[in-house]
């Protein structure tokens, strides 16, 4: 079995932050670190090369695969910001419907900008879903 690409590391998450080109997703990436960090607690910490994550849980799936992964977090992507660990939110439907212009994927939300969107909704979905997944671990 491969040993998973996606782990916690000693990179800067000031410095991946930094090398964002686009500004205006820079300063969303860097709004949406300290919200993230006010909404779970914790501290960020890069996982891989592109992901800001906060806390972590173990996992093992049923075929015996297993490891580690942040709880939330985010990665900024060429055309949007991926927002990840938001749907274990016991409230996720109503979340959703009061969040603003978004994307949602089996396991990601998608945003273009924290313009576009209900920060105090998104602050509220990272709480409980960080919380959820804490009581659930």
């Amino acid at each position: 079995m491969s040993s998973n690409k996606t782990v916690p590391t000693d990179t800067s998450v000031s410095a991946y932050l930094a090398n964002i080109s686009n500004e205006v997703r820079r300063k969303d990436c860097e709004a949406l670190a300290e919200l993230m960090g006010e909404a779970t607690g914790q501290p960020p910490v890069m996982w891989g090369t592109a992901i800001v994550g906060f806390g972590s849980y173990h996992y093992r799936y049923d075929s015996g695969r297993e490891g580690d992964m942040c709880v939330v977090g985010f990665a900024a992507r060429k055309n949007e910001i991926a927002i990840y660990g938001l749907n274990t939110a016991p409230e996720l439907e109503s979340l959703k419907q009061q969040l603003g212009k978004h994307k949602a994927g089996v396991g990601c939300v998608y945003i273009k900008s924290l313009a576009e969107i209900n920060t105090e909704v998104l602050a509220t979905w990272i709480k409980s879903a960080f919380q959820q997944k804490q009581t659930s671990s």
